[in-house]
């Protein structure tokens, strides 16, 4: 089955996805990407993200922060307050949705992307997603808060200091309903059981999909990948609901697995890699007044790449998959295993060596004195 066209149901979104590995041998002539690998400088005084600098439309300075820092989106997609859409015809359904758009920094300097962040940098950034998923998602009206981080500018990010997002939104999305749709079937049709603790349990036995586990996370190329390099990261020994109910040793280890995939991912093809990272788990925190079935989301992360034959060449969504079925030239068994035989120290440190801990210098010292 491994070397001829065959379809593969993806549980989690009731849709299957078409795998042709014979078409990897394919020439290409189409589109190649320019995927700069030109280091960034530490401070960058044009960027609206680096410390002491001004935002676009505004006139205050941004704060001398010196780890995370969050601030609502000066362009949001949300606004708080919306008219309710008149419906003119049962096929032009429309409704009001209503929330707020907030932007992550994950740390002053403008070059340390996750991959080169320590472990204690990213936990850093693991937190500021709990306080803000926690204060979002008590707020009137939010009834899902959606974190994620779009990586590169072949990925669409408008700045490549490292940041993310959260966008916090009255109703549950298209994607993160159908999951949770779906996850409530799974359990009715087996005993209440979980299909994402059932998921980990089976690819922990079998491995071939598994990149690497530590004591509470597994990461795998998943059996249903649409992305060449997809990644699906979940934790394994219990149902944890959001990252809400994470203690202090599954952060710690979560840390230690955001870091590993980034790591090897940049290592792939010895560049920047680009990538959506999102989070899926309980739309918000759990309280006397939400639904208790929303329990049933497992927490899990969706990382979506984009490269498939080198660092210029991506899988591009066109004819048959916009119109028929998502399809894929490489297994998820060989993604996997590539992804597996990468080394976990960045390819710009070299063996030996460590990823940066710190900056080198306090942010924007030397480039302020260079204003």
């Amino acid at each position: 089955m491994a070397e001829l066209p065959h379809r593969r149901f993806n549980p989690l979104l009731n849709e299957y996805v078409l795998v042709s590995p014979q078409r990897n041998k394919r020439p290409w002539q189409g589109q190649v990407d320019d995927n700069k690998t030109e280091a960034e400088p530490q401070y960058d005084p044009k960027c609206y993200l680096c410390p002491g600098n001004v935002r676009s439309g505004k006139t205050e300075p941004n704060p001398q922060y010196e780890s995370t820092w969050t601030f609502p989106n000066d362009f949001p997609a949300l606004l708080p307050h919306a008219d309710d859409v008149p419906q003119a015809h049962p096929l032009l359904k429309a409704e009001a949705v209503t929330g707020a758009c907030d932007v992550i920094i994950y740390n002053p300097r403008h070059d340390l992307l996750m991959a080169r962040m320590s472990r204690e940098q990213i936990r850093a950034v693991i937190k500021e997603w709990q306080l803000l998923y926690d204060t979002r998602g008590h707020q009137e009206g939010i009834n899902n808060v959606q974190i994620f981080e779009t990586r590169g500018a072949m990925m669409g990010s408008s700045n490549p200091h490292p940041h993310g997002q959260a966008w916090s939104t009255s109703s549950i999305p298209t994607e993160p309903a159908t999951e949770l749709r779906s996850l409530k079937k799974y359990a009715e049709d087996h005993d209440g059981q979980c299909l994402l603790c059932e998921y980990a349990s089976l690819e922990l036995r079998e491995q071939t999909r598994v990149v690497f586990s530590n004591e509470h996370w597994v990461a795998v190329v998943p059996w249903w990948a649409t992305w060449p390099f997809e990644v699906l990261l979940l934790p394994h020994h219990r149902h944890i609901v959001s990252i809400a109910d994470l203690n202090e040793a599954e952060q710690t280890t979560f840390a230690d697995a955001l870091s590993r995939i980034t790591v090897r991912y940049d290592n792939v093809f010895k560049c920047t890699f680009p990538y959506v990272l999102g989070i899926h788990q309980r739309p918000i925190p759990k309280t006397a007044d939400t639904d208790p079935s929303l329990d049933i989301a497992h927490l899990h992360v969706h990382f979506y790449p984009p490269l498939l034959r080198s660092a210029t060449v991506r899988k591009f969504p066109a004819g048959f998959e916009m119109l028929a079925e998502i399809q894929r030239d490489l297994t998820p068994e060989t993604a996997a295993q590539r992804l597996r035989e990468c080394s976990e120290v960045h390819y710009l440190d070299g063996a030996g060596t460590e990823a940066p801990k710190e900056p080198a210098l306090a942010h924007g010292e030397t480039s302020k004195a260079e204003k």
